[in-house]
């Protein structure tokens, strides 16, 4: 494999699967907290209206909401994961632009050694921490792994 091939059929394919990752987690994580917010802010205005017949019904709901919100957002690690994969992909991209320009560490004799191994190193980081994770809690239902 040259380093042409590497790059695109592992690097940007690797890059573009944790981007994708990060902008669903980052999606659905912001879906949540809004949820979240637009339920609490709406409740104390319920509360106020006592001649609103259905607002002690409406207010439970927005409760059970936020309940379901919340848990959904700690189950599943929405901005754990955002956070996660983002940092991960720019990383990725940091040693791609920096093999690309034959910066320090890949100005040597063996560039593309170098990069497969640093490359190959993130990735495989970022899988067994996701991996311990996972494990922590084994309730929850596992997320695609490239």
């Amino acid at each position: 494999m040259d380093d042409n091939e590497y790059l695109s059929d592992r690097l940007e394919d690797q890059i573009r699967w944790y981007s994708k990752k990060s902008q669903y987690n980052q999606k659905y994580y912001k879906r949540l907290r809004l949820t979240e917010i637009v339920s609490a802010a709406v409740i104390p205005f319920l509360a106020g209206m006592q001649d609103f017949s259905y607002s002690k019904l409406i207010i439970g709901i927005l409760g059970v909401v936020i309940a379901i919100s919340a848990a959904a957002s700690s189950l599943y690690k929405f901005q754990e994961n955002w956070i996660q994969y983002r940092t991960t992909a720019e990383t990725l991209k940091h040693e791609k632009y920096l093999y690309l320009t034959k910066s320090p560490p890949y100005d040597g004799e063996a560039p593309l050694k170098a990069l497969v191994e640093r490359i190959e190193s993130l990735i495989s980081k970022e899988n067994t921490q996701w991996a311990s994770s996972t494990n922590k809690s084994s309730d929850e239902p596992p997320e695609d792994k490239p």
